[in-house]
């Protein structure tokens, strides 16, 4: 196991599902204290019940708050954000100031504070229309929702500062994260915990479109070991980096794999397709093995199974 001992680290949205995932394995690897800054409007306190962390319950877009939480870490990870492609149709202005907005906010505290390593988060949709496969970090973007639009202004930000003001910085794209800890209970749910509620709740599960659309799927515990790594070594980057391992799994494979796990076939009910949805997404990986040679990535199956077990519990 990685050890962090003597670091102290800022996580920002610390109370979604990747940020308790993240909070987690950070006191295991014994950082020496961990910080959350989260207003909790999409994550949730219960998230962080059983870790012992010191909490600051406000907004990124609260610049008192972020110079508050940032005063002497040695590493931030940005988490925090709006996620949801229908989210962002629906409100666009909300989406675009939390995520662009509030990662500017986080950017010019830790240039202010001179925090020694900045990691970001942007997501796989920046690729948007682009029809290239598998995606590498050097194809062209082509948002096609304001929430993809809104990360992608985010990560363009983490990169400017970092040329302009010397800052050490890593923006990462996630391709589709999945595990543990995220919800399933409210409209802008991802699909695999969508599908996961409604199968052991023995209900159709509600596939938008004919349900070949691919996607990267990536379990959470390889973003964590990841960004684990990546603040041991303080790893950082010019380009953004693809934080996915190069699959291509449709959603009805996703359905083929749970009904295994599950031992029944389950119902599905097809959906006219949401505007803004990506018809295909995956990334080559090779930068991301370039840069993390000892990460192994856990496999849909196994991820799959120990989602359904959380979901269980």
């Amino acid at each position: 196991m990685i050890d962090l001992s003597g670091k102290r680290v800022l996580v920002t949205g610390g109370g979604g599902f990747i940020g308790s995932n993240l909070v987690r394995a950070l006191q295991r690897s014994g950082a020496e204290e961990v910080r959350v800054i989260d207003d909790f409007s999409t994550g949730y306190r219960q998230n962080l019940a059983d870790v012992e962390v010191r909490v600051i319950e406000r907004s990124i877009l609260d610049d008192d708050a972020l110079s508050d939480a940032m005063d002497g870490v040695d590493a931030v990870v940005h988490l925090a954000a709006l996620g949801s492609v229908p989210r962002s149709i629906e409100d666009p202005r909300r989406s675009f100031t939390v995520n662009a907005v509030g990662t500017m906010n986080l950017l010019e505290a830790c240039r202010r504070h001179e925090t020694p390593h900045v990691i970001t988060v942007s997501s796989s949709s920046v690729y948007g229309s682009n029809p290239n496969l598998p995606r590498t970090e050097l194809d062209w973007t082509a948002p096609m929702s304001p929430y993809a639009a809104s990360k992608l202004a985010g990560e363009g930000l983490t990169l400017a500062y970092g040329h302009c003001y010397g800052m050490r910085v890593l923006p990462f794209r996630f391709f589709n994260v999945f595990g543990p800890f995220q919800a399933a209970n409210h409209p802008y749910a991802a699909v695999i915990p969508r599908f996961l509620q409604a199968a052991l709740d023995r209900e159709p599960l509600s596939v938008h479109g004919d349900g070949l659309q691919s996607r990267d799927f990536t379990y959470v515990d390889t973003i964590v070991d990841t960004l684990i790594d990546a603040i041991s070594r303080q790893v950082i980057h010019s380009t953004p980096v693809n934080l996915a391992f190069g699959t291509s799994t449709t959603l009805l494979d996703v359905i083929e794999v749970l009904e295994g796990l599950l031992g029944r076939e389950v119902e599905r009910e097809f959906l006219p397709p949401r505007a803004g949805d990506v018809r295909a997404s995956a990334s080559d990986g090779v930068l991301l093995r370039q840069l993390f040679p000892d990460i192994s990535p856990i496999g849909l199956d196994e991820g799959l199974q120990a989602t359904l077990e959380w979901f269980r519990r």
